[in-house]
Order: structure tokens, then C-alpha cells, then sequence
């Protein structure tokens, strides 16, 4: 899996070396394709055990008694989970652009995430605040509401069952500027530079993909994302996108 300080690299030598500029697309391409092909090839004969186990739970409902049966289906849960959001990283950069109204995607988003937080009968507080002014945006979507709501999903992990929530959308000169405000238990210093790589995680059941495919979802627009944190007081995630 390639991290961003190898991009990095090879981004500037692109811009050195006219023969990079033409052999390491293909080399990406390549890449992208291979990790596609191993996740489908996983997926498959996994979801078959997925759907066997869950086939003896019915026909054999004692077996949910045996030892470590629940966690072996969390287990496989997890990896069906993991296999999803690989899938998802990895075509994180592929954009599909249309023109929207980005005020609008940013309100519907948030209306979404507080009917899950009532349906859960969570006790977090959630505020959101959208500029009216926003107006249109060109870039994917779908995409960029994955980025938001893998933000607002971390918020609630870091929060637990109580504490707030403040998401905010506004325009700033030539850029929208979401931010997703929380008051739960916060990243340490010595954790906060990794938080964006793949597959680091410290949550339980974490997959460590979430916020590495907001970083590269973000990026792909053109615009940043970054973090900064006082354990146990407040994470504060802001996104930059130029308009």
C-alpha cells in the first residue's frame, strides 16, 4: 500500500523526469488494478463463509452457544468490513466530477447524521451550522460525502454515548471550509502525524482506512485536511477546498 510521502515523492519526480510523467501513471494504474483483483478475490469465498455461518445459525441456533462463536463471526464481520473500505481507499482518488449545490449536500448530510444519532437515542448534542452563501461546486459528490460523514462518524466514536458535536460548512474567499468540532477523548501528541496514514488505527474493530481515504478524497479536489487536538478536551478536523 503506498502512503502519501511515496505520492509525494513521486509526484516530484514527475515534475523532474519527463520519462516518470509517462511511466508512473501506468505503474498507479497497475497498482490500483492489482489491489482491485486481490480484494474481489477475497471478497468472494468470503462472503460464501459469511453466508454458511449465518445459514448454521439458523438451521442450528445452539451453535451460538459453542466457544468463541461470536467472535468468530465478528471476525469474519470485520473482514467484510475491511475488504469494503480497501475497496473504497483505493479508488478514493477516482473522481467522478458534476456540478452541485454543495450547501445543500452539506445539510442533507447533516440532517442524516442527526436521524441516526435520534434513532440510536444517543445523548450526544449535534450542531450544525451551513452558510447559505456557498453556492455551486464541481467535484464528486458521492465521494465528498464519504469524507464528511467519515469525520462525523469518528466525531461519535470519540464521544461515546454522550458529549458534542459541532459541524460547521462556510466560504472563505475562493475555498469551503468544513470543520467537524468534537469534545471527546481527543488524539496524543505522539499519535496525531499518523492519524491519516492507512491502516493505523486506535480504535477497537478499527480498519485505520477511514480518515486515510478523507486525506486522499480531499486531496484529489485539490484541497487539505488536517487535525489538530487536546486529549480529552477537543479534535478539531478542518477541510479546505478551493472552489
Amino acid at each position: 500500500m503506498l502512503e502519501n510521502i511515496d505520492i509525494n515523492k513521486m509526484n516530484r519526480l514527475m515534475e523532474e523526469n519527463a520519462n516518470a510523467r509517462e511511466i508512473i501513471p501506468r505503474l498507479l494504474e497497475n497498482h490500483h488494478t492489482s489491489v482491485s483483483m486481490i480484494a474481489h478475490e477475497i471478497r468472494n469465498p468470503l462472503t460464501l463463509v459469511s453466508s454458511s455461518l449465518q445459514l448454521m445459525e439458523i438451521r442450528h441456533p445452539e451453535v451460538k452457544d459453542f466457544y468463541n462463536w461470536e467472535q468468530t463471526m465478528e471476525d469474519v464481520r470485520f473482514m467484510c468490513s475491511l475488504l469494503d473500505e480497501l475497496s473504497s481507499f483505493n479508488n478514493s482518488s477516482d473522481l467522478h466530477h458534476s456540478v452541485f449545490s454543495i450547501g445543500r449536500l452539506m445539510q442533507n448530510i447533516a440532517v442524516s447524521f442527526a436521524i441516526s444519532l435520534d434513532a440510536g437515542e444517543s445523548g450526544v448534542e449535534f450542531v450544525s451550522r451551513i452558510d447559505p452563501g456557498l453556492g455551486d461546486f464541481t467535484g464528486d459528490k458521492v465521494k465528498l460525502e464519504q469524507l464528511v460523514l467519515n469525520l462525523l462518524r469518528n466525531a461519535k466514536d470519540a464521544v461515546g454515548d454522550s458529549g458534542s458535536i459541532r459541524f460547521s460548512a462556510e466560504r472563505e474567499n475562493d475555498r469551503i471550509v468544513i470543520t467537524c468540532r468534537d469534545n471527546g477523548c481527543g488524539i496524543p501528541a505522539d499519535r496525531i502525524s499518523a492519524i491519516f496514514d492507512p491502516f493505523v488505527t486506535y480504535k477497537e474493530n478499527g480498519t485505520g482506512l477511514g480518515l486515510a481515504a478523507a486525506k486522499k478524497i480531499a486531496e484529489a479536489h485539490g484541497g487539505t485536511i488536517t487535525v489538530r487536538s487536546v486529549p480529552d478536551k477537543e479534535t478539531v478536523f478542518t477541510v479546505s477546498l478551493p472552489v
